[in-house]
């Protein structure tokens, strides 16, 4: 099968809405935005990093520019065979670049896990690689939620997602393994993702307005890194502190320094 290699470039504007909210817009939207052939589907992610979360941590303190990598299925499980999606996301100054490539499961772990490139290679792959070897990329994060999306007939270039039930985990990083995790979201909150060209139009903007729905700034993996990794590690450190300290032994920043 062939690697299939896609770009895209798009504005993205994010929202927590609650349940209220969400039957309100779908009753405005109603006639605007029709499902997509998917249905309400679960999206599966494992978010490579270095094993200091630096790509996350960087891309928290929000710089101008971020990008992610990713190994992404749609399916609860995926098997050898399935089709899964490698992609490099970019963010800079508001823009999202997107660069993705379709590949078999079992080629994209040899390669993600184990280092052993694709015969097929290409100028998205190249970009991907590039950033995996810079950084020296490894299997961090799972991420899952269930997903509705949308497009608008009136516009073909506008796509609105809705996700719940977003999950993370630190462990079992792996496609093949169900989703379960610590939830991200909290209860009765939905996450909504408008993908534009450019500009919000004037109509969908002035609904929004109405309906009180403001956009936000919200990561998945940000958020789940936040929430339960960084503290993990902030204790991990303090916890070493007091060992140190119990053992007669000073702690230096930058270094330890024997007594």
């Amino acid at each position: 099968s062939r690697m299939r290699q896609e770009t895209f470039k798009r504005y993205e504007k994010k929202y927590i809405l609650t349940e209220e909210q969400y039957a309100c817009l779908m009753l405005v939207l109603g006639g605007m935005f029709q499902q997509d052939l998917y249905g309400r589907h679960k999206v599966c992610n494992v978010y490579f990093d270095t094993p200091d979360y630096r790509l996350i941590r960087s891309s928290i303190e929000k710089p101008v520019y971020k990008e992610k990598l990713r190994l992404r299925g749609y399916a609860e499980t995926v098997g050898p065979d399935s089709t899964v999606y490698v992609e490099l996301k970019k963010k800079f100054d508001s823009v999202v670049y997107k660069r993705r490539i379709k590949m078999r499961f079992e080629d994209a772990r040899k390669y993600l896990y184990y280092g052993i490139a694709p015969k097929e290679q290409g100028q998205v792959f190249n970009e991907l690689d590039y950033v995996i070897r810079r950084y020296g990329l490894r299997a961090m994060a799972y991420i899952s939620y269930e997903r509705e999306a949308y497009t608008c007939p009136l516009d073909s270039e506008i796509r609105a997602t809705f996700d719940r039930e977003i999950m993370g985990r630190s462990g079992e990083l792996d496609l093949q393994v169900e989703p379960y995790g610590k939830a991200i979201l909290d209860e009765g909150e939905i996450l909504m993702e408008l993908k534009l060209p450019g500009v919000m139009p004037l109509w969908l903007g002035r609904i929004l307005g109405e309906l009180k729905i403001y956009p936000t700034s919200y990561s998945k993996y940000g958020t789940y890194y936040t929430r339960y990794v960084q503290p993990q590690r902030e204790w991990g450190i303090e916890g070493l502190r007091e060992s140190f300290a119990q053992r007669g032994q000073e702690w230096m920043i930058g270094g330890l320094a024997c007594a």
